[in-house]
């Protein structure tokens, strides 16, 4: 416990010191989400178990949100941008206060499952839902501090390479909303994280940044999502929890 609280400490106290001194401008808007648009997406029912901790069974509100960046000057095409997170997803992340922990080598397969090791007393068990078509998708597992889904993603708009990390969860337990959505230390933390990810993704493509990173949190409260928390798995796929 004690080991736990340290990293948890130190973790936090990483990623806050280099969130505050970012220089890069980071632009943010909260809004209230809806049914037609803020729903997860489908998982394959062959990929769904009673591991996997759809946000049917989570806690609170949902929470969608989108990370993205607009890169100019990509010497990689959408594809070449994710095959690189798909071989190198370690590199990625702010290595310094996250690690992953995967049995396999080489690209993520579909169907695989690794470990996001945060700060905190909670690691973060996930399995690939979609690797194809410019397109990464994880579910999160039981044990995992949320309830839901991140997907990556490059799209081209027009000059410009867009890459897009978006997020689809409830908190899993109710010690986890208080550090998520009360005390927002959780909600922080994975902030910084996405955004890092997303400004690793501008340095792989050995582009320019346009415009700084941008953020939309779009929260449906709890009494308005169309899911029955705790139900079976392949119900709750049936009704939204964890597919659309």
């Amino acid at each position: 416990m004690l080991t736990l609280l340290a990293r948890w400490l130190l973790g936090t106290a990483l990623v806050s010191w280099r969130y505050m001194w970012t220089t890069t401008p980071l632009h943010r808007r909260e809004e209230a989400a809806d049914r037609d648009h803020d729903l997860p997406p489908v998982i394959p029912e062959e990929l769904l178990d009673e591991r996997v901790s759809l946000a049917a069974g989570g806690v609170g509100p949902l929470f969608h949100r989108r990370f993205w960046v607009n890169i100019a000057g990509s010497r990689l095409s959408r594809d070449e941008l994710l095959s690189a997170v798909l071989d190198s997803f370690h590199r990625f992340v702010p290595r310094e206060v996250v690690g992953i922990r995967r049995e396999g080598t080489g690209p993520l397969q579909l169907g695989e499952e690794f470990v996001v090791a945060m700060p905190g007393p909670w690691d973060g068990p996930v399995r690939v839902v979609q690797a194809d078509e410019g397109c990464l998708r994880l579910a999160t597992l039981s044990g995992h501090l949320e309830a839901g889904q991140v997907r990556f993603r490059a799209y081209p708009d027009s000059e410009l390479l867009v890459f897009e990390v978006e997020v689809w969860a409830r908190c899993a337990t109710p010690a986890v909303r208080l550090l998520y959505a009360r005390l927002r230390l959780a909600k922080e933390v994975q902030l910084n994280m996405w955004v890092r990810f997303c400004l690793s993704a501008v340095k792989a493509s050995q582009g320019r940044l346009v415009d700084g990173v941008h953020i939309s949190t779009r929260t449906m409260p709890e009494g308005a999502i169309p899911i029955t928390p705790g139900t079976p798995p392949r119900v709750s796929n049936r009704l939204g929890g964890g597919v659309r």
